[in-house]
């Protein structure tokens, strides 16, 4: 007689037995009593999608938005949505990521969507400091995992797995349970290669939900993964999710990881090359692409930031709101760089929700930094995916290169 469901395996973890690891099992196996760990309905409950952290320390770099923040910050923002269960969409761009956003507006405005954008990428982070950007470090989405899969100073948070070739999150799921440290696996799908829309059925969803786990991490490949993730989001009961495809390969034994002191001069990609060598025509692609947007984009910038510093303290900021019943209109006048930012930032707080027709006026505003325009991504963002008008009008001279130098140009038409 079967112990098991059809189609699992069972892994030891330390100290507590066996565990059942389902990969693709039917649902009512699963789920023979409809259980629903978290109070929620597994095929459609879901959680609400907050509205953007307007105070998050976030800048825009041709056209994605990046927290200024190191990994131990990161570490302590998934542990806490994963013991209140808020939602965490964390995404960790790379110049693969920059890339391809320039190109496909869906996948930037996937990027955009996160609740945490980590710089998982050398050359985004020195792009960064050359644009006085103050990001502390690299924050590799695998040195996260590898963090919290090493912890035994708090409790275990529990991870399902999300794609990957086949069979590779199981012997994930089988290394964790076996270690017994920070990670433990309870459950993992292999989805194959089928449509988004053939992936997100509401079995699937429901046996995600249905696990109880902390993480999702998902493995389909960058645009296929960030576009699951965000047609999925609302109803998924899982707080953090992320798309971190070499994780599922490195866990599971398929691929190492280079060593830290290759990690830490930004030749990993070259680690990975070795590992992977089909990676070459990606990373050469993506370096050729990156250098017209260095010329025309990243050294104006700079330059430009230089005069900014002069008349930092100089010139001051006013906002004045109107509300005709219609249209909410925010007037900006002044210059508005990253340290005078906290009147604002309040503002679009209190309107973001605002069921109104929504207008930044620019007319009078005579400079911004790319602080400034990551805030109105998040808000142009938020809008569109609530079905909410919003409109950016009026914007001129300095105000509207920085926002093209900064891969924004898209705002000024919105």
């Amino acid at each position: 007689m079967a112990l098991w469901p059809r189609g699992a395996f069972s892994v030891p973890i330390a100290g507590r037995g066996l565990l059942c690891i389902v990969e693709n099992p039917p649902v009512s196996e699963l789920f023979p009593e409809a259980a629903d760990p978290l109070g929620q309905n597994p095929t459609g409950g879901g959680m609400i999608p907050p509205r953007p952290d307007f105070d998050r320390p976030v800048y825009c770099l041709l056209g994605l938005p990046l927290d200024a923040i190191d990994g131990a910050g990161a570490l302590v923002r998934i542990r806490s949505a994963a013991a209140t269960r808020q939602r965490c969409f964390a995404t960790t761009p790379n110049l693969n990521f920059l890339i391809a956003s320039q190109r496909d507006a869906a996948f930037r405005d996937a990027v955009i969507a996160s609740d945490l954008s980590l710089a998982d990428g050398m050359p985004l982070v020195w792009m960064a400091r050359l644009l006085g950007i103050p990001l502390p470090e690299r924050v590799a989405g695998s040195s996260l995992f590898e963090s919290l899969r090493g912890d035994v100073a708090h409790p275990p948070l529990s991870v399902y797995f999300f794609g990957g070739p086949q069979g590779v999150a199981t012997e994930a799921g089988r290394r964790l349970n076996q270690e017994g440290k920070g990670l433990r696996c309870v459950g993992c799908h292999y989805p194959g290669f089928g449509s988004i829309e053939e992936m997100s059925t509401d079995a699937v969803i429901a046996q995600i939900n249905a696990s109880g786990a902390d993480f999702l991490v998902v493995a389909l490949g960058a645009r296929k993964g960030q576009a699951w993730i965000v047609r999925n989001l609302p109803r998924l009961a899982v707080p953090v999710v992320s798309h971190l495809g070499a994780v599922v390969n490195f866990v599971g034994g398929c691929v190492s990881r280079a060593p830290r002191w290759m990690q830490a001069i930004g030749l990993e990609w070259l680690w990975r090359i070795k590992e992977e060598p089909s990676l070459w025509r990606r990373y050469g692609s993506d370096g050729l692409a990156v250098l017209p947007l260095f010329f025309t984009c990243i050294l104006p910038m700079a330059w430009h930031r230089r005069k900014q510093r002069r008349k930092r303290d100089a010139l001051a900021c006013n906002i004045e709101r109107t509300n005709d019943g219609k249209t909410v209109v925010l007037r900006l006048s002044g210059v508005f760089l990253a340290g005078g930012l906290a009147r604002l930032r309040q503002e679009l707080k209190e309107i973001a929700d605002m069921p109104t027709d929504l207008r930044l006026d620019l007319a009078a505003t005579e400079d911004v930094d790319s602080a400034f325009v990551a805030l109105v991504q998040l808000l142009h963002g938020y809008r569109e995916r609530r079905g909410l008008p919003f409109a950016l009008s009026g914007a001129r001279g300095s105000a509207a290169r920085v926002f093209r130098w900064c891969g924004a140009k898209f705002l000024l038409a919105a």
